[in-house]
């Protein structure tokens, strides 16, 4: 048997056609999923990006395996004191489990090098670093994968995994790469009077400020846009997103018509995902992915898998870390008991309902946040806002509000104490599950300065605050955030 993961960093769901979206960014993906399923409710664990990939990884929530961040303590993994010769996740991995039932297992990623997450590239029978630690385009990527398919074409049970990352900020698609977007609309959501409240809003990757604590852009990314000033800002920042994704899917199609070629596609199991998707406007951020919401945790997944159903959508929630499980099941492996997934093999088989009731998603690298994806509710607990003055709790139905601008925690307070209480209890769950041997790691966080990308950044941001016209909120922030204005000897 032979599977295909195609893993684009930054990829929200809801911008793809076969998720409804408007703009045809993704022919060769839609491609697949006539002749497969799509998750419409399927999440990542633990945001952003090594949080993210460490939960696929290890079938653990990052409450779990300890690496909830980007850096100091929370970006590295618990250490197993109950280690043998050899650690465990060169078995209970997801390429390790893969490899030792007997696929071949290739990565074409520079991911472990972007984060030095070296046990990334545990479980791999080859591994192609593609050498930029993320800034890659996707002609430089895929190249080495159909090099790789046309020396094996004869070879039989194979895992290849191939990272894409044209939708990651900053916006890198080659300039001779024309706009297909350029006659299509910008978001109807973002009005201009919704762009005039985000242009007064403060905080990293708001309105005026795209790149993070400032608006400046370096000339070698042309496509992306640094602030936002009117509504043609605003399709460009989103022509720019949305050019990456079809530039990534440009080039999986070349994968797919080289497979097709072979003459083992039809056989051949096709798994599309992400990471994570990407703020574009929800709670008043653009281009980033930077909270636990439903632009930055809610992914797509899209399986072709031979003899499975086909051209449906599947609306029980998920996790990222759920599929583990759900190739151990698939393959005939061992389930480990150190995994938290829940398999979803049935679903791809018979089309059964494996779906859970609800999901607790995280961030700890921009934000401190976990929130509850239950029902048609989204609830979000800030724990420490980075600094974009976000209230400790907020509330969206999205099904009547899918981009969050109306927060009902005050009008419904029951649906809060309900989410609260599922927090708690998931907390209870996997602390007891780790034998109480670690803290939260959120608590790390918390003890080391906040999280990372925000943490003793505002003496830098009152500059250009003061530029911007926004000096009113340095003096929020010295109240809030008093110990980051102090010297620092």
């Amino acid at each position: 048997m032979r599977i295909l993961y195609l893993d684009i960093d930054t990829t929200r769901a809801d911008h793809l056609g076969c998720y409804g979206y408007h703009k045809n960014t993704s022919p060769n993906i839609d491609r697949i999923a006539k002749d497969g399923l799509v998750f419409t409710n399927y999440y990542c664990s633990d945001a952003p990006c090594l949080p993210s990939r460490t939960a696929l990884f290890t079938g653990q929530f990052g409450i779990r395996s300890g690496v909830v961040g980007h850096g100091q303590s929370a970006s590295q993994l618990h250490i197993d004191p109950t280690r043998k010769f050899r650690s465990r996740l060169e078995f209970e991995s997801l390429f390790g489990m893969l490899r030792n039932k007997g696929f071949y297992t290739v990565g074409i990623t520079p991911f472990a090098s972007r984060h030095s997450a070296w046990y990334f590239y545990g479980g791999f029978s080859e591994i192609y670093d593609t050498g930029k630690r993320g800034i890659e385009k996707a002609h430089e990527v895929v190249p080495t994968a159909l090099s790789w398919l046309e020396r094996n074409k004869d070879r039989d049970n194979w895992y290849l995994h191939v990272n894409l990352w044209d939708p990651h900020t900053p916006y890198r698609t080659p300039e001779d790469f024309p706009n297909p977007f350029s006659e299509d609309n910008g978001p109807d959501w973002i009005t201009s009077d919704v762009l005039e409240q985000h242009k007064k809003s403060a905080g990293p990757h708001h309105a005026q400020e795209i790149m993070m604590f400032t608006d400046q852009v370096s000339k070698d990314y042309p496509r992306q846009v640094g602030r936002l000033d009117t509504l043609e800002d605003v399709k460009k920042l989103f022509d720019g997103y949305d050019i990456g994704i079809r530039y990534a899917d440009t080039h999986i199609g070349k994968i797919l018509d080289l497979l097709e070629k072979q003459g083992i596609l039809e056989d051949t199991a096709v798994i599309i995902s992400s990471d994570h998707g990407e703020n574009m406007g929800e709670l008043g951020i653009y281009a980033e992915h930077g909270t636990a919401d439903q632009g930055t945790c809610h992914i797509p997944f899209i399986v072709k898998w031979p003899n499975g159903i086909k051209g449906q959508q599947v609306n029980g929630l998920h996790y990222n870390l759920d599929l583990i499980s759900t190739l151990a099941d698939l393959v005939g492996a061992k389930q480990s008991p150190e995994w938290d997934g829940v398999s979803f093999a049935k679903t791809i088989k018979d089309g059964s309902d494996c779906g859970r009731d609800y999901l607790v998603v995280s961030q700890m690298a921009h934000v401190c946040q976990r929130s509850v994806r239950a029902r048609d509710y989204l609830y979000i607990r800030t724990y420490h806002d980075g600094y974009h003055f976000f209230p400790k709790h907020m509330l969206f139905n999205l099904k009547d509000d899918p981009h969050e601008q109306c927060n009902l925690a005050l009008l419904h307070p029951e649906i809060v104490h309900e989410m609260t209480s599922l927090l708690f209890d998931w907390h209870d769950q996997a602390m007891k599950k780790n034998h109480y041997e670690f803290e939260d790691p959120m608590s790390t966080v918390l003890r080391e300065g906040g999280p990372f990308h925000a943490s003793m950044q505002l003496k830098n941001y009152v500059n250009h605050l003061i530029k911007t016209n926004r000096s009113e909120y340095i003096e929020r922030y010295k109240e809030l955030y008093p110990h980051e204005f102090k010297d620092r000897t």
